[in-house]
């Protein structure tokens, strides 16, 4: 799931603070202790062979986060895909790979034993 900020609700306005709210965006429970990440990721970095081995060869943890700069491009699962952009809020649920279409920089929160165990996992792969 992804939106755009403009399709955001601004649920306050007053001088100098704009809130914008969208509530329903993925579901955090029983997920533990979370992680906040700064990825900066080069266009043409594909996770698909770093993901070989996980559950279904995919990324096996959720995601919420935004795209500071760039464009990126998931598929999951059932193959369908979704392309996030500069300024995009998102979330990715558990079962996805990852391409990046242009130079990005994004921020994520992801649950902290989940996407460890994906993250060392990606590291075994890059020593093979």
């Amino acid at each position: 799931m992804r939106v755009a900020k403009e399709n955001i609700e601004v649920k306050m306005e007053i001088p100098g603070a704009i809130i914008r709210q969208r509530t329903e965006f993925g579901d955090a429970s029983g997920l533990g202790k979370i992680s906040g990440e700064f990825f900066s990721l080069s266009a043409g970095v594909d996770t698909t062979p770093l993901f070989i081995g996980l559950e279904g060869n995919l990324c096996q943890s959720p995601h919420w986060g935004y795209v500071l700069s760039g464009q990126i491009q998931t598929t999951d699962s059932k193959g369908i895909q979704e392309t996030v952009n500069t300024n995009d809020l998102f979330f990715w649920p558990a079962g996805h790979n990852v391409k990046v279409i242009e130079d990005a920089e994004i921020i994520m929160f992801s649950p902290q034993h989940e996407h460890t165990k994906v993250i060392d996992h990606m590291i075994e792969k890059t020593k093979a």
